[in-house]
């Protein structure tokens, strides 16, 4: 693995750089608000226009056929910049990826540009009740019908799905298939007829998330992503973008560590060994995770994909991610408990919203539970237990 910078590379960083302190708003309101996700959605249409927003896309669709390497270093700065959350993360890191392995050129000329220039945001219908973290057990259905498909059933924790404009998701095509066969993948307007969303009200009052139901919902044909019936394999691509490279880049959780480090600094005086330890443990973890990533890409260069070892990688980051912000709210003392809106807080407030985002991370993605038992099973060959 070769981590020396090349010069254009080095212009780029310097590039995007330059570029987020002119650009980047000096505020934004609250994303899971209708002003916010409006904001939001403009935001990534500046991008677009300053072709920033998917740099490692092909031009055609908006890119600029910028190496992985020159994405990580994108990534870098915008966290760097504390610039705003991607409000299309779901379409540009999970479903592009997907599409651009899987999709037809004609699903490609709709979606991708449309996408990368934030004219649709993507939401995510995976988990059901009752079908959760075991995504093979869900029960809605996709009967065929003259020119496509009609959908039945109810999706839950739909990230974004009150604001979004798209969703994708899997449903059962072949009744008499069991747990992962008989599944396809479909691309669904969120405006389409028969589809009803009911947003689910976090603690703060915001609908981060929707309940979605389908009631003999109309899809075409030419809206099938993949082969009819082999949607695992499909939405397993998704997934191994959701746990690896692209949803969760090591900029991210550098970014933290590095505002971990300079909290720390600041009242060093008051704080024991122990934890300034526990401080210096989450920037190494941080750094780790950069490395790590850094070996994947060049696996990626030299033509090898991703596999299960993508779980073991989900599992580090966002265990990575709970530790590191369980310490800023120990340096904080009193103070960890305050949100962004607390007066009090004196802009450490960011910790405890963080530190709250960071909880379900170990779960959606597929539980960290869950992953644990692909790592034995898939990696390590250990011998599958007994259920």
């Amino acid at each position: 693995m070769d981590l020396s910078v090349p010069p254009e590379d080095a212009a780029f960083r310097e590039e995007v750089r330059s570029w987020l302190s002119v650009n980047k708003p000096a505020s934004m309101p609250v994303l899971d608000t209708a002003e916010g996700f409006a904001a939001h959605r403009a935001w990534e249409q500046v991008m677009f226009d300053a072709k920033l927003s998917v740099v490692s896309w092909p031009e055609e669709y908006g890119g600029r056929g910028a190496s992985l390497w020159q994405w990580l270093i994108f990534e870098e700065e915008y966290y760097r910049a504390q610039a705003p959350v991607r409000v299309s993360q779901n379409g540009l890191f999970l479903l592009a990826p997907t599409l651009f392995e899987y999709g037809t050129p004609d699903q490609r000329e709709r979606f991708l540009l449309r996408m990368a220039r934030a004219d649709d945001v993507w939401a995510q219908v995976w988990s059901e009740p009752g079908a959760g973290s075991d995504l093979a057990s869900l029960r809605s259905t996709a009967s065929r019908v003259e020119g496509g498909w009609r959908l039945n059933g109810q999706k839950i924790w739909s990230t974004r799905a009150p604001f979004a404009d798209w969703c994708f998701g899997l449903f059962r095509s072949d009744p008499h298939e069991q747990r992962h066969r008989g599944l396809t993948y479909f691309m669904v307007p969120l405006t389409a007829d028969g589809v009803t969303v009911r947003p689910i009200y976090q603690l703060d009052g915001e609908p981060s998330f929707g309940e979605t139901f389908f009631d003999d919902v109309f899809v075409p044909d030419s809206d099938v992503l993949g082969e009819v019936g082999a949607g695992w394999r499909v939405a397993m691509a998704t997934a191994s973008s959701e746990r690896g490279l692209s949803l969760r880049s090591p900029g991210r959780f550098l970014a933290s560590a590095d505002r971990l480090v300079a909290l720390a600094a600041q009242q060093r005086a008051l704080v024991p060994p122990s934890l300034l330890e526990d401080v210096a443990q989450a920037w190494m973890e941080a750094d780790a995770y950069r490395l790590n990533t850094a070996a994947t890409v060049s696996r990626m260069d030299e033509g090898q994909t991703l596999g299960p070892e993508m779980s073991l990688n989900k599992i580090f980051w966002s265990e990575m991610d709970v530790r590191m912000h369980a310490t800023a709210l120990r340096l904080l003392g009193d103070r960890g408990e305050l949100t962004v809106a607390a007066p009090a807080a004196g802009g450490t407030g960011q910790w405890s919203d963080d530190w709250i985002f960071s909880l379900p991370g170990t779960i959606w993605g597929g539980a960290n539970e869950v992953q644990r038992t692909i790592v034995a099973e898939r990696v390590l060959g250990l011998p599958r237990g007994r259920r």
